[in-house]
């Protein structure tokens, strides 16, 4: 599973010239799921995404994590995240799950993160043709991926 993390002023998501899901500061969170993600990545990218400290103090340094600063989330399901370019001009997503596989865990993110923040999470809508807009802040964007928790 992967995330690319954006702190926002602001970001939305718009479907069929509908807006679906939007916050003003926060994370805007890219969400890439594949076939060996399990239930462990949700919880384990969950608890790294709502503790992640990259919000400014009064200091102007980054030492505050999401709650601290009553951020929202605008989750994105991106199975492109998983894109294979070592071959050719046109990308592979050989490594993404499929939608009977990838929207239970992408269920199950929303639902962790509603948890642990206690907030709704806004989203798009998976599978569906996506406009997103943000104003990143910083800008600071962070990748992260659940591989990463095997090195720790």
């Amino acid at each position: 599973m992967r995330a690319v993390l954006q702190r926002v002023t602001q970001a939305s998501c718009t479907v069929n010239g509908q807006i679906t899901g939007q916050i003003d500061a926060g994370f805007l969170i890219l969400l890439g799921i594949e076939d060996a993600d399990t239930d462990e990545d949700v919880q384990w990218l969950a608890q790294k995404i709502t503790g992640m400290r990259v919000f400014g103090d009064e200091n102007g340094l980054m030492n505050k994590a999401l709650a601290d600063v009553n951020g929202r989330i605008l989750l994105i399901s991106q199975f492109t995240l998983f894109a294979q370019t070592k071959k050719g001009n046109r990308p592979s997503f050989i490594r993404a799950a499929k939608p009977d596989k990838a929207i239970p865990l992408y269920e199950k993110m929303i639902y962790a993160l509603k948890t642990l923040t206690g907030n709704e999470i806004a989203t798009g809508i998976f599978g569906a043709d996506m406009k997103i807009s943000l104003l990143n802040d910083g800008p600071v964007t962070i990748m992260m991926d659940t591989k990463d928790k095997e090195n720790h």
